[in-house]
């Protein structure tokens, strides 16, 4: 039996998506090992301990623990976690070392492949890593990373055995941008659970969250500059109908998620969209189908995205999605057919495309059966099956050599 240590050190799997620094990543790693798990993996999955009273290891399913590891302040702010990773890693060391120790390790986030990088030295162990975002995509789209998160990312890309991407689009843009790797790059596409997310009766969704019956947009994410829930609400605004509703699932979070909340605000007033812009605090992940069944349109307006579960999950419930046409999201949507892809996230693109869906009621329902079908070729067993066959090809071939 393989024997992962999986590394999550800002954000735990356990922890509620959208609250804080968790979001697609917490459903990715949870999901991810869970199926790893129920294939025969044996996982243990180290993140930092994010509040007080939390146990130190949790049982999650056969083959599936989650290790509590206290590592500065419980409150201790993401921007701030570079300096408690050394105190992660020597605490990851000493567990792996008292408890059977590991085959390889996976690193999740380019803090947990700092970590990740020293513990493949210290313990000789393959280094797997899937980075999520990478900070020269995100420069991009306008949002700068520190020149520090910059050299780690070079420094892990440069020893890590195997890269894992999302999709087609994120390992081109991978290798556009840093070239080519040391490692494998393996394209791991995420899944979705369908006894979940699948179409359902909008009436009724729609009666358990106390809407009523005209239009509904919906944006599902954390509130910060980078997930766009401005465009959002102008879109809205530009549609100039009335009855229409946008409802929000998400809560601040990043050094930039107040602000960002506030500025949204003044946007709502600004463009007199007073009660007709819902919030809802971040929900259970698998509560967020009954928000997707109650859509006509869901919202993506990242500035990046590397996959976007968002708008998967969407689709599985047979709800068209309009989103910004970048990362995975280029993957996801067969523009004209599933969904709408926006170039630059111009307002005026996105308030036509919605307008298209709402305006034709067979339009929508096609897409949305469209968007459904297609999701069926997304798989937590799946991605589980093709991590498992990086991890044994590994296990069989001579470490990276650091560069």
């Amino acid at each position: 039996m393989q024997r992962v240590a999986v590394l999550s050190l800002h954000t735990s799997p356990l922890a509620q998506p959208g609250v804080g620094d968790g979001g697609g990543m917490n459903v990715y790693v949870r999901e991810l090992v869970s199926a790893l798990a129920s294939s025969g993996v044996d996982c243990t999955t180290y993140t930092r301990a994010w509040k007080s009273g939390l146990p130190d290891v949790v049982e999650v399913e056969p083959n599936h623990r989650v290790v509590h590891v206290r590592a500065g302040d419980v409150d201790l702010p993401k921007e701030e976690m570079l300096s408690v990773v050394d105190e992660f890693t020597d605490s990851v060391a000493w567990h792996l070392q008292r408890n059977g120790g590991a085959d390889l390790v996976h690193a999740n986030y380019w803090l947990s492949g700092v970590v990740g990088h020293r513990l493949k030295h210290e313990l000789n162990l393959p280094l797997v890593s899937t980075f999520h975002t990478f900070a020269r995509v995100k420069g991009l789209g306008g949002d700068i990373e520190s020149p520090v998160r910059e050299k780690s990312e070079l420094e892990v890309i440069g020893c890590s055995d195997a890269i894992c991407v999302s999709c087609p689009e994120e390992r081109s843009q991978f290798e556009s941008l840093y070239g080519s790797a040391p490692g494998t790059i393996e394209v791991v596409a995420p899944g979705v659970e369908r006894a979940f997310f699948s179409p359902g009766d909008r009436r009724g969704a729609r009666h358990a969250l106390g809407l009523g019956s005209g239009p509904i947009l919906l944006f599902v994410g954390r509130i910060q500059p980078l997930k766009g829930l401005d465009i959002a609400v102008q879109t809205l605004a530009q549609l100039g109908l009335n009855d229409a509703q946008l409802v929000v699932v998400g809560g601040a979070s990043g050094a930039d998620g107040v602000a960002e909340l506030e500025r949204v605000q003044r946007i709502i007033v600004e463009n007199k969209l007073e009660g007709r812009v819902h919030f809802f605090d971040p929900q259970p992940h698998h509560l967020l189908s009954t928000f997707y069944r109650a859509a006509d349109v869901v919202l993506v307006p990242s500035r990046s995205e590397s996959f976007g579960l968002v708008a998967l999950e969407a689709g599985a419930c047979g709800t068209p999605v309009v989103a910004t046409g970048v990362g995975g999201l280029l993957s996801l949507i067969d523009h004209g057919r599933t969904g709408f892809l926006v170039p630059g996230r111009n307002v005026d693109d996105f308030a036509k495309f919605t307008a298209q869906l709402l305006d034709d009621s067979l339009l929508s329902l096609t897409m949305g059966t469209a968007a459904a079908e297609r999701a069926k070729a997304y798989s937590w067993k799946s991605a589980a099956h093709t991590v498992r066959d990086v991890y044994a090809q590994l296990l069989e071939r001579e470490l990276v050599a650091c560069k």
